[in-house]
């Protein structure tokens, strides 16, 4: 088994780090703010280094305190946070917080209502503000640690797809018994087995596996991918049905994570020679790709990624571009890191510049009637040169003869 990718507790100097930086979010969106409140369990790890059932408070003008309901021994053991206290509830951290300013900044996305109700009981603040802007942009440049864990993750990523997935592949199998394969392949490899979601209502079983039509079965998730998966209880994974068949195309798209870091990829195979439309629509797929990739610099928009490519696109290509039939999405890319779906995206509107090391998923998809999904996704890092890949890819549709 692979050695495990971190040693714990991150560093003081790194938690120093990323504190600093959703200070600054918080200056540049809410000048006015006095105190962040943040619950959210992947916000709390990111910010602490451990992931307890807690609440960190970080006041403006004052050191920030990290309360453990459960566990608070082991959040003492694996962070090296100055300052961690237990509590009982948040009548202890309001205890020790003492006045309660006016405004209050949380997790509004992730806080259901009656968690938000007790929170209120003990923390009466006239109004509850937005905090994911603040920590989304705090979070999508990347530490050199958070890209080292990336860049082990892409590994993984790579190899799982481009050298094993190929070789598990034989007539008559079932998308299950692939995804299966496929994820007994990344575990031991070093896969954590986690794929993190922060839409709400958000589910993932290692991704989608799809036999020809499947991929363009529409579904809840918000991508251009279809999956049928298991059924209208859990439209994830892949089918225990559909099976394999020669001249179906072999559409994967998964997340792959490595302490907590993910990456994103997809791949498409074809089984036997593919039609001229379906090699064509898949090679201009790839061009959006890395027409997209040579634009992610610090400085560009995010919006400019995508006008400059999906903007020049004819109207016939755009058909079923991002999807097929109402599984259509207006974004290109987005970012990536402790969840799947992070800031930046690549979209109209977007006008945020790149920055150096944030960490962007590409994903060009386009559905062909009756065959199923063509394109790509590969992770890449924003550099001075342009996106660096994380996750390889391939130069052209791969064909596969299989057993």
């Amino acid at each position: 088994m692979p050695e495990p990718a971190v040693p714990f507790p991150i560093s003081r100097a790194e938690l120093d780090w990323r504190l600093g930086r959703l200070r600054a979010a918080l200056d540049a969106t809410s000048p006015e703010w006095r105190l962040a409140a943040v619950m959210q369990p992947v916000n709390l790890y990111y910010l602490t280094g451990t992931m307890p059932n807690g609440l960190l408070l970080l006041p403006r003008d004052a050191e920030p305190v990290l309360f453990a309901r459960r566990a608070y021994s082991r959040a003492v053991e694996e962070s090296a946070f100055p300052d961690i206290r237990p509590m009982r509830s948040f009548r202890d951290a309001a205890a020790a917080l003492g006045s309660v300013p006016e405004t209050i900044h949380i997790e509004r996305e992730a806080i259901p209502v009656a968690h938000l109700e007790r929170f209120a009981k003990y923390f009466p603040a006239r109004e509850f503000a937005g905090l994911e802007r603040a920590i989304g942009a705090a979070r999508a440049v990347k530490s050199p640690l958070e890209l080292d864990l990336m860049t082990r993750c892409g590994d993984i990523h790579r190899r799982a797809f481009e050298e094993t997935l190929p070789r598990l592949l034989r007539y008559g199998m079932s998308e299950a018994e692939l995804g299966t394969e496929l994820l007994a392949a990344m575990l031991a490899d070093g896969h954590d087995g986690v794929c993190r979601i922060a839409m709400f209502g958000g589910e993932l079983f290692l991704g989608s596996i799809c036999f020809g039509e499947n991929s363009l079965v529409t579904n809840p998730f918000d991508g251009p991918d279809g999956v049928r998966g298991f059924g209208p209880g859990v439209p994830v994974f892949g089918s225990r049905e559909r099976r394999l068949r020669p001249g179906d195309l072999v559409f994967v798209d998964c997340g792959c994570c490595v302490a907590g870091y993910h990456t994103d990829k997809s791949i498409v195979f074809s089984c036997g020679e593919p039609a001229p439309e379906v090699r064509s629509a898949h090679a201009r797929c790839l061009a959006v790709q890395n027409a997209a990739a040579a634009l992610l610099k610090p400085g560009v928009l995010a919006s400019a990624v995508y006008e400059a490519t999906v903007g020049q696109l004819d109207d016939e290509f755009r058909k079923h571009f991002m999807g097929y039939a109402d599984q259509n999405v207006r974004f290109l890319g987005h970012g990536i890191g402790l969840h799947i779906d992070e800031l930046p995206v690549l979209a109209k509107g977007f006008d945020v510049p790149l920055e150096e090391h944030m960490t962007i998923a590409l994903e060009p998809k386009k559905g062909l009637a009756g065959i199923g999904l063509v394109g790509t996704e590969n992770t890449y890092v924003v550099t001075s040169e342009g996106g660096r890949s994380l996750t390889g890819g391939e130069t052209e549709l791969p064909v596969v003869h299989p057993a």
